[in-house]
């Protein structure tokens, strides 16, 4: 099984250079909105209103930040560091792969956070090395949308009107390898939205870079319940995972065109790669490595590991990776190392928090390759 194979990716690390050993942190008189200067001094630790790394995690190396609020997106960039964000606070956060203490960079402005809305996806521009963008997924008062923007910059608006609500707000982005950018949605509760095609709700979306739609119309998967998080084969095959609120959650591999059965399968449609049950699923991360896949669960308290074979099935049963060791897990992506870069989410008031959450973790995963491509 996966578990076995205990193969860890190599790759170009990039320009980040450790600034040392982990050091104390200074205090400060508060955080700052917007990019600090470079010489600004650190958080103080403790206080769970400014992240950093504290007396409690110090001697656990996979912790590289701890004290955020509620964090859901990664992106990684190019130097090694990853920016958060934080969904009830709409701030992004710089983390280091160092353990040297959080940054905040921004806080992203009209993000609406009731029920389950707030800041949710992070992508990079395809072309983020010329333009320094990022894209966001967001809920505002009256819709969710994308927004783009260059760090301490003002967001604008990339695709608006897609229907938000209480659950089910979705918040999947990801970049195909083409620089088609796929929107993940939610039906919002409302679960006949998914098959309606003059919805977005319960669907994924294919856009261009502007916000201009990729076919005659927006919609390029359906049949969906909430799809958190999207990822991309090593072929560059869009995968989503779909948290269902009546059954078990799903890893779908997308298709033009292609419908996912939700609320009720159809002719035509197309059954998932692999279901979770809801106890151990609640499905919000979605990482692939050559032939593995690594998932988010909320509900189950890990991350799910899966392998699969050159027909696209799965190899053998899933297995639970860091089960019960660090709360509920959200959101997971892969750096150029190889390791994981997870968010925990234990503040969001259905976890059971300690003192220092809620964390980033970075941790090599159990097994890993890039001789089978998806």
């Amino acid at each position: 099984m996966a578990a076995a194979a205990c193969l860890v990716l190599t790759g170009c690390g990039g320009g980040y250079t450790p600034s040392g050993p982990f050091r104390a942190q200074q205090e400060e008189p508060g955080p700052q909105v917007g990019p600090p200067p470079e010489d600004a001094p650190a958080p103080r630790p403790g206080d769970p209103s400014t992240p950093g790394t504290d007396q409690q995690t110090e001697g656990d190396p996979n912790v590289l930040a701890t004290g955020l609020a509620v964090p859901t997106g990664i992106v990684l960039l190019p130097d090694g560091t990853g920016i958060v964000a934080e969904r009830e606070t709409g701030r992004l956060l710089q983390v280091f792969p160092d353990r040297s203490p959080a940054r905040e960079r921004m806080i992203v402005p009209g993000v609406d956070t009731s029920g389950e809305g707030g800041l949710l996806g992070l992508a990079l521009s395809p072309t983020y090395a010329e333009d320094g963008l990022l894209y966001a997924y967001l809920t505002t008062a009256t819709d969710a949308r994308v927004v783009r923007f260059p760090l301490g910059g003002t967001p604008n608006p990339v695709v608006t009107g897609i229907p938000r609500g209480e659950v089910h707000n979705g918040g999947g982005l990801v970049f195909g390898v083409d620089g088609t950018m796929y929107v993940g949605t939610g039906d919002t509760g409302a679960t006949t939205t998914a098959q309606d095609p003059a919805s977005l709700a319960g669907k994924v979306l294919a856009y261009d870079v502007f916000g201009q739609p990729v076919g005659a119309t927006p919609v390029y998967s359906s049949g969906l319940s909430d799809v958190r998080s999207l990822c991309l084969g090593a072929d560059g095959t869009v995968y989503a995972t779909d948290d269902s609120a009546t059954g078990p959650d799903e890893l779908n591999r997308l298709t033009p065109g292609g419908d996912y059965g939700s609320p009720v399968p159809l002719a035509g449609s197309t059954a998932a790669v692999l279901t979770v049950p809801g106890e151990t699923g609640g499905l919000a991360g979605c990482a692939i490595s050559g032939s593995f896949v690594f998932l988010g669960a909320l509900e189950g308290r890990q991350v799910v590991l899966t392998q699969l074979g050159p027909d696209g099935v799965p190899v053998g049963d899933p297995e639970p990776f860091l089960a019960d060791q660090y709360g509920r897990l959200r959101t997971v992506v892969i750096d150029a190392e190889g390791a994981l870069w997870i968010t925990t989410s234990n503040t969001d008031g259905a976890g059971t928090p300690a003192a220092d959450d809620d964390k980033v973790l970075r941790i090599q995963p159990p097994a890993s390759d890039q001789s089978s491509p998806l």
